[in-house]
């Protein structure tokens, strides 16, 4: 007995709508990239607000540490849009399609293109971070880097699943094959695959960044782990790179740089941040128990 199954056949136009001006097509793929920047800025905003009121200026109200708040935030999203930017794309260029890139070198550039690796967007944001700190440190000194690392560390992965759905859109980063109920059929893949019925990876890699998301905003709620510069972070580096590694299983092959016939290039990448996860965890439990024996023998 044979068992029909009527798979989600799946080949939107990648474009919404062409600007009429400047004849620029807006790609769905775009819009929920800036959707998840929009969210994020609106969540760092009020993490800014509480932090500012805990930490640097605990005799101001709300009202007069917003403006404060808005111009800090607002200058952090310029650091942090470029280094995700910069990163993802030469971490594409590098871990990817390196021997794409190395004979074309000027199509590195072509960034609208598409070619973005999250794990070198993650450096890029850490290395826009250390630097957005150094042009803030005489003015609120208190705001250290693993201080605005939780900040950026609680939205991220929210900004996460906006771009894995915009993926989805793009038909890109697809699932291995699979005769699952819910399997997908990509009807114009972008690396030009054959359309067959795969487990759509971005879905469910989106659906567990928003757990994650979630997660952490509840834990952030308690004023302990705010004590706790750099908890958060290490925290998200465990459970999105955990899931990353493990739901690198059910994703094609896209690296050209290695074999991938034993683990996926994305795998091999996370590693190094779930590590660092669990040292950061470890070392702001450490520090902060030093701290608080500090103040009791004060």
């Amino acid at each position: 007995m044979h068992l029909l199954i009527a798979w989600l056949y799946w080949n939107p136009s990648k474009d919404i709508f062409t600007l009429p001006l400047v004849n620029r097509p807006i790609a769905w793929y775009g819009l929920f990239f800036v959707l998840g920047l929009i969210l994020s800025y609106s969540i760092v905003l009020h993490l800014m607000r509480t932090m500012l009121l805990e930490r640097c200026c605990p005799q101001k109200n709300s009202k007069d540490i917003s403006p404060i708040a808005l111009a800090l935030t607002d200058r952090l999203t310029w650091y942090v849009v470029t280094g995700i930017i910069i990163g993802a794309r030469l971490g594409h260029v590098f871990f990817y399609d390196w021997p794409y890139y190395q004979h074309y070198p000027i199509d590195i550039l072509k960034v609208w293109e598409g070619g973005l690796a999250s794990h070198g967007g993650a450096v890029g944001i850490l290395l826009a971070l250390a630097i957005y700190r150094l042009s803030i440190r005489k003015k609120f000194p208190k705001l250290t880097f693993l201080t605005i690392a939780d900040m950026i560390a609680v939205p991220a992965a929210l900004a996460g699943a906006c771009i894995r759905v915009g993926n989805f859109f793009n038909q890109e980063i697809l699932g291995t094959p699979s005769q699952a109920p819910w399997a997908v059929i990509f009807g114009n893949p972008a690396d030009h695959s054959l359309p067959l019925p795969r487990h759509p990876v971005q879905l469910y890699e989106a659906f567990a960044y928003l757990i994650i998301f979630t997660l952490l905003l509840l834990i952030w709620q308690r004023a302990l782990v705010r004590k706790k510069s750099g908890f958060m972070t290490g925290l998200f580096l465990i459970l999105l790179f955990s899931t990353r590694f493990f739901l690198e299983f059910f994703k094609s092959s896209q690296s050209a740089v290695i074999d991938e016939s034993k683990m996926q290039m994305g795998q091999y990448l996370s590693l190094p941040f779930i590590l660092s996860g669990f040292f950061l965890i470890i070392y702001t439990n450490k520090a902060y128990r030093a701290f608080t024996r500090e103040n009791e023998n004060i």
